[in-house]
């Protein structure tokens, strides 16, 4: 073998080397991409199923909420129905406090 045909082998290792190098980057960005896509499916997954949760929560806590104002803004009204007026006793505490009459 002679100088020129060692250097043509050489040379020809390099490029297959560089082949090989290029083609396992591609592999590897090929794989680094699929990950990347399965990962972002399942975070839109368990993304979509929380906030389905926290939404579901949400509104029946908001319907709870809303039962429980009603029924005490329903106990205060029948609260304040079933107090009995004297309205003596407040024009004389009115008239005292508004006119500052002393009685």
């Amino acid at each position: 073998m002679d100088d020129h045909e060692v250097l043509q082998h050489l040379l020809n290792l390099e490029a297959e080397a560089a082949s090989m190098v290029n083609d396992t980057q591609a592999e590897a960005d090929r794989r680094i991409s699929e990950g990347e896509k399965q990962n972002r499916a399942n975070y839109d997954e368990v993304f979509a199923r929380e906030t389905a949760a926290l939404e579901d929560q949400y509104v029946k806590n908001l319907a709870a909420f809303r039962e429980n104002y009603r029924k005490q803004l329903d106990e205060y009204r029948e609260s304040l129905k079933a107090q009995q007026l004297d309205m003596a006793a407040f024009s004389s505490l009115a008239e005292k406090y508004l006119f500052l009459k002393e009685t």
